[in-house]
């Protein structure tokens, strides 16, 4: 049986901070969870930096504390503060600094380029589920065989799936402490947050939080000469997607969608938020567009078909690349080597994407 919210509680108000009081009378304790296996998370809000650095210093009591009641099996815990982390620490090589915690507050700055980099290319999408992860790896990949030098920026803070798909996973190194260096794979530099996570660790960050941790990664990390980054985007129209178009200029936008209908009424609300930030849209990619039966060749559309160009078509942006539903380009994004990578047709989809955006000068 599960600990009850309650029991946490308790547990938690007999921790005396240092400046009096404890988490739950001076109401530090956000986003209590606990599933019915045990494991607890829940996010410690500091009202500032001195005080968020007094909480993670107490982090491991805390979780030691929780750890003791009934029911309880692993205990996750995160707070707001700028100090380095316990975890980070401990995974540094020895004599080296552990870097930059991700995901402090940002800090004033206004839009500036990324250290570097020519362009900027955001693949978004307004739902999820649609493959714009995939289409980000792979779109990479290709760009990266055709001479180009990309960087592959995954914002998506919350489900950061590029560190699985570029077949990736360890920890970025930090000479100085202060930058990260990113970690390449298939000819692309790469920077996650979930290669600084507990894969297994939900990220509970509000909207300064997620802003933070995107300052961060564009502008902490030693990129070196870049003719276009790539910026994986969360879905939605939310504060990542804001915070990139406010801290840097981005060249443009590449919304993903499949043909169904209820896909391209989020997507028009993707080019309506890039229309509203100034981020011109170069265009549409139909994604699962068709499935070709392996074994009798037929093919059939499971999403429907034609209804991402018939789109593109009405609000008056190129439909870039129509790319097929296939198994094995799940099973090569599992295996950590993106199907661009190798040949085929659904590699030469992408091919094909990237020569034109090489073309237009986008690349």
């Amino acid at each position: 049986m599960s600990a009850s919210r309650s029991d946490i509680l308790a547990a938690l108000s007999r921790i005396a901070l240092p400046a009096g009081g404890d988490p739950v009378s001076r109401d530090l304790v956000r986003a209590l969870g606990i599933t019915e296996g045990g494991v607890v998370s829940f996010v410690l809000e500091a009202a500032d930096a001195a005080e968020g650095r007094a909480l993670e210093a107490l982090r491991p009591e805390i979780e030691a504390a929780l750890a003791q009641v009934p029911g309880v099996t692993r205990v996750s815990v995160v707070t707001t503060a700028a100090a380095p982390a316990a975890p980070a620490a401990a995974a540094a090589p020895a004599g080296k600094a552990a870097g930059p915690r991700i995901g402090g507050h940002p800090k004033p700055a206004p839009a500036q380029p990324v250290p570097g980099v020519a362009r900027i290319l955001a693949v978004a999408s307004g739902k999820g589920g649609v493959g714009k992860s995939t289409v980000s790896a792979n779109l990479a990949v290709a760009l990266a065989r055709q001479g180009r030098r990309v960087a592959l920026l995954d914002a998506d803070i919350h489900g950061p799936s590029q560190p699985m798909m570029m077949g990736v996973n360890r920890r970025p190194a930090s000479p100085d402490g202060e930058t990260l260096e990113p970690v390449e794979a298939h000819g692309v530099a790469m920077m996650s947050l979930g290669l600084m996570l507990d894969p297994d660790a939900a990220v509970i960050w509000r909207g300064p939080m997620l802003m933070g941790a995107m300052q961060q990664m564009m502008f902490q990390v030693n990129w070196g000469e870049r003719d276009v980054m790539i910026i994986d985007l969360p879905p939605g129209t939310g504060d990542v997607q804001l915070s990139m178009a406010q801290k840097t200029r981005v060249d443009g936008a590449l919304v993903v969608s499949t043909p169904q209908d209820v896909a391209l009424i989020d997507a028009r609300r993707a080019i309506d938020m890039f229309a509203r930030l100034r981020v011109p849209v170069l265009g549409l990619i139909e994604n699962m567009s068709v499935f070709v039966c392996p074994h009798c060749g037929g093919e059939s559309h499971p999403f429907g078909h034609g209804g991402v160009a018939a789109e593109a078509q009405k609000m008056g942006v190129p439909l870039l690349a129509e790319v097929p539903l296939a198994l094995e380009v799940r099973t090569a994004g599992d295996a950590g080597r993106p199907i661009a990578a190798d040949e085929g047709p659904i590699a030469e989809a992408y091919a094909a994407l990237a020569r034109g955006l090489i073309a237009g000068g986008m690349a």
